[in-house]
């Protein structure tokens, strides 16, 4: 993230800046209820497709969607996500590694 001051449109409704969101993302900590899982589930929610993939990554997305898999509500993007998942390591591994 280039400042620690910088908004995420994603979380417009939380006090949060970019770093303490990446910090909950990486799961390096957590402010009451938000946790990784939050972060996560956010990001997957409402960031777009470029956001998601710099912040998270395709590595991170792969390994913890079956757990996050079931608190993202959009059908769009749960399939969405099911596809890539499925897709990424038969087409592209190395942008697992």
């Amino acid at each position: 993230m280039s400042t620690q001051n910088e908004r995420l449109p994603f979380i417009w409704d939380y006090d949060l800046t970019a770093d303490q969101f990446m910090g909950l993302l990486q799961g390096e900590q957590s402010v009451g209820r938000l946790d990784q899982a939050w972060a996560a589930v956010r990001l997957l929610e409402y960031g777009s497709y470029a956001d998601i993939r710099r912040l998270m990554g395709f590595r991170m997305l792969a390994q913890k969607w079956p757990e996050w898999r079931a608190a993202v509500r959009s059908r769009q993007r749960r399939d969405a996500f099911d596809f890539l998942v499925d897709w990424l390591p038969r087409h592209h591994p190395e942008l697992l590694q």
